[in-house]
């Protein structure tokens, strides 16, 4: 993972940011840089996105129409077929340029991610991450999960297999608005290197940085036309995204997530889905308690909570919990919230009104229901609108909404176990299964207990990134939090066909040399006892 900057570029460039210190949002978003992010993208409507920094607008966009959807996606599908001729390596380069390109102009991207989520620079900075991470390893690895293979064929030697990928075509990707540029660009580099086009509709206050991302991928060498973004209203262009698809990628809520898998189920269409999440983190007896309050500080409020893998439940054993509960509160109580496009802020602001009432709703009902705040509980109008102070509760329980709903803000409750196998059960007592995390000073112990944890990704002293940010391993949901897997062999395969070709050489697969089907029969069952002797597939 990358922890420093990329030196500030200037000049003419319009996605150049002006100096550090000095930025504000009309001098990132000029007119400049709306004209040269939106160019080829179709809508004879317009609509705008904001900051929630402010609330204010940042740029006008074009808003897609459907018939516009279907304009786009006959221009992906007629340069996804000259695409999909060239050589996996020449198209996995593109990857690898794109790699160097994002660290060498993170500044631009930051810009954007921050005021378009309203996110610290350093949350906006794991995008920067995971972006060059996946970039990088599907750059290099791209080949060997894509190359023809040869397997065992129904009789040894005589019948040949190879086993090859196409690609689907092109994929339908609706991108959510809280991690724009990893949830976004990250997911398609893999369809696209597999040799499909993508039609992506990015949310509408989170376009400029999917946008940002397209023209990089460009100057990369990705064909633009492989590449098509349409911008509107999630009911009216996100069915018609799904509608067209020969395979849909999506992130966002589970409710949303049951629907494009019904229009993707009705026309035979593959979906993946990553979806909701309650998540928990364990801190068990012998956890080191400075460590793990730390850890929980970055699990709980990175990206003001708006993360779908960070934890909105924290288990913690009776034997330490005070002493946890004490170390956790002063420093969540110590963060620092801003507003800055520039490191030193610890969190930033939630991303709209939307989110603003569900965070309050569900504070104010667990506390007017019996439940304690140890830290925060307030909105804070005087940062920016939609700023709420990082969340702690203690006494929460059924039926009290923040109990079982997914908040998607920077709440945390806290809750008290005697045993690990209460702890496992009360864990896993959720229709999700997105991501966990175990806090222990014994490896083994840790990995015995995750092994027992319903999620696709489970951390052993951290709380999310560890397992997130290793690509070759395969990162999604059990239960309600979704469908299939991104990352590793998964997360490319997931958008091509397999086809198998088998060869069958000198005997067929039938009676041969005079037998009749009695003795043929008898032929191959004395054949099969053979192969299982000698340990053959």
């Amino acid at each position: 993972m990358m922890d420093s900057q990329a030196p500030e570029k200037t000049g003419t460039n319009p996605l150049a940011p002006a100096p550090q210190g000095a930025r504000t949002a009309a001098d990132v978003v000029t007119p400049e840089l709306v004209a040269q992010l939106t160019k080829g993208v179709a809508g004879s409507g317009r609509t705008a996105n904001h900051t929630p920094f402010t609330g204010e607008k940042l740029a006008d966009l074009p808003e897609s129409t459907p018939e516009d959807v279907v304009d786009a996606y006959a221009r992906a599908r007629a340069a996804q077929a000259v695409w999909a001729q060239r050589p996996v390596r020449e198209r996995a380069a593109v990857l690898l340029r794109f790699h160097d390109l994002v660290l060498e102009r993170q500044a631009e991207v930051l810009d954007l991610i921050q005021l378009e989520t309203g996110k610290a620079r350093l949350h906006a900075h794991e995008e920067v991450q995971a972006v060059a991470v996946a970039a990088r390893h599907y750059g290099r690895k791209a080949v060997s999960y894509l190359n023809p293979k040869r397997h065992a064929g129904a009789m040894p030697t005589l019948t040949r297999v190879t086993e090859l990928r196409h690609p689907r075509g092109v994929v339908g990707q609706i991108a959510p608005w809280n991690y724009p540029l990893e949830l976004s660009v990250g997911d398609a580099i893999p369809a696209f290197v597999a040799g499909n086009a993508v039609v992506m509709k990015p949310d509408t206050e989170t376009a400029l940085t999917a946008l940002w991302a397209r023209d990089l991928l460009v100057e990369a060498g990705l064909p633009a036309e492989v590449f098509q973004v349409v911008i509107g209203d999630g009911p009216v262009v996100g069915p018609e995204v799904v509608k067209h698809a020969d395979y849909v990628s999506f992130t966002g809520s589970t409710r949303t997530g049951r629907e494009v898998a019904q229009g993707a189920a009705a026309r035979l269409v593959g979906v993946s889905l990553e979806l909701g999440g309650k998540n928990a983190m364990l801190v068990l007896e012998d956890a080191d308690i400075e460590k793990a309050a730390a850890g929980a500080v970055r699990a709980c409020f990175s990206s003001a909570g708006q993360l779908c893998i960070s934890i909105e439940r924290l288990y913690v054993h009776e034997s330490i919990a005070d002493a946890f509960v004490e170390r956790f509160a002063a420093r969540t109580k110590a963060l620092r919230l801003g507003t800055s496009l520039a490191y030193g802020a610890d969190m930033g602001s939630l991303v709209g009104e939307r989110q603003l009432e569900t965070v309050t709703r569900h504070v104010e009902e667990a506390v007017a229901k019996g439940a304690k705040v140890i830290a925060g509980g307030v909105a804070r109008p005087d940062i920016g609108p939609y700023f709420y102070e990082p969340t702690i509760l203690e006494g929460v329980e059924a039926p009290m909404a923040v109990c079982g709903e997914e908040t998607f803000g920077p709440v945390v409750s806290i809750y008290r176990f005697k045993d690990e196998d209460e702890a496992v059960e009360l864990a896993n007592s959720t229709a999700y299964g997105l991501n966990s995390s175990v806090w222990t000073k014994d490896g083994k112990r840790g990995r015995e207990v995750a092994s027992r944890l319903r999620t696709g990704t489970v951390n052993v002293n951290e709380g999310y990134a560890s397992a997130y940010g290793s690509v070759q391993s395969p990162m999604g949901g059990m239960k309600d939090s979704g469908l299939g897997r991104r990352h590793g062999s998964e997360g490319i395969l997931k958008y091509t066909e397999a086809q198998t070709i088998a060869q069958q050489r000198l005997l067929p697969m039938a009676p041969a040399f005079g037998m009749d089907d009695e003795k043929y029969a008898q032929f191959m069952s004395r054949s099969l006892r053979v192969m299982k002797a000698l340990r053959l597939r």
